[in-house]
């Protein structure tokens, strides 16, 4: 693996630690919210671009044709999952390198869309002031993690919230990711221009300008809920993009994110059937 020394026109930057997630069988699969989001936002017709860090041994073949610069680093941010939903355990073995202001290319800075996608705290917060035309995305939920002795995750106060948060046009973030706790969700939703919650079965809901909005999933058989937050993210953040509509965009965020619970792993990234069907029933509203 080389670090991408390409500057093509993009329109879908990404930025956040893609991870090596280890498998109950020992195998090591390719994940992290930078993948996930990755890979959902060229599903979705973007030119995508990830800026991130990792060793050299991480497989990036499932990202081929996404452009990649990567911060070199001994060791790559190591995660397993057991569970689902608020279920869920969750030990981190190993980070990779910091992501800061200066690994950013100067090419991609003028990209209209920008998704900051920590899963470890692996990203200076400064990072955020190199985009002052883009439509600026946060799924913080790395910054709200933290690991103890034995790798065990849990959550976290985190010190720059009050002051990186509303400087971002969209944040998004699950009910797990904020231990349940509803009013932390009005603390946040207070300080955020746009802000999205996702509660797993129960969907989402919105917060913007003084507004609340419920946003149900449809009943789907749940396989596995890896990546599926991110992938919502990436839905709305797109649909976010193209309309200006928050409602409009979490129901189209919804119904992809329930899609994708239905299969594992990278196999839950939106089929393009599956996004054009979508795109259809909201066309005809």
């Amino acid at each position: 693996m080389t670090q991408s020394t390409k500057t093509d026109n993009i329109d879908y930057l990404l930025i956040g630690h893609l991870t090596a997630d280890l498998q109950a069988d020992q195998s090591v699969s390719l994940g992290g919210t930078a993948c996930f989001s990755g890979l959902t936002a060229a599903r979705l017709g973007h030119k995508v671009a990830i800026v991130t860090s990792c060793a050299k041994d991480l497989d990036l073949e499932p990202l081929r044709g996404i452009q990649t610069h990567v911060v070199p680093s001994e060791s790559s941010t190591t995660f397993r999952n057991e569970g689902l939903g608020s279920s869920r355990v969750q030990h981190l073995y190993a980070s990779a390198a910091r992501i800061l202001p200066e690994h950013i290319p100067a090419a991609w800075r003028a990209c209209k869309l920008v998704h900051l996608g920590p899963v470890a705290a692996e990203i200076d917060p400064e990072v955020i002031r190199l985009f002052t035309d883009a439509l600026v995305c946060l799924t913080p939920q790395g910054w709200y993690r933290q690991a103890d002795r034995e790798g065990l995750v849990g959550y976290v106060n985190w010190a720059e919230e009050s002051t990186l948060l509303p400087k971002a046009d969209a944040v998004v973030l699950s009910i797990e990711d904020l231990r349940g706790d509803k009013k932390k969700v009005d603390e946040l939703a207070a300080i955020c221009p746009l802000l999205v919650v996702t509660e797993n079965r129960n969907g989402a809901r919105v917060y913007c300008q003084g507004e609340l909005r419920r946003f149900p999933a449809p009943y789907v058989t749940m396989v596995e809920d890896t990546g599926a937050g991110d992938i919502f993210a990436a839905c709305f953040f797109h649909r976010l993009q193209e309309t200006r509509d928050p409602w409009e965009a979490a129901g189209f965020a919804v119904a992809l994110a329930a899609c994708s619970v239905t299969r594992r792993r990278l196999e839950s990234i939106p089929t393009a059937e599956e996004i054009e069907e979508v795109r259809n029933k909201y066309a005809h509203r």
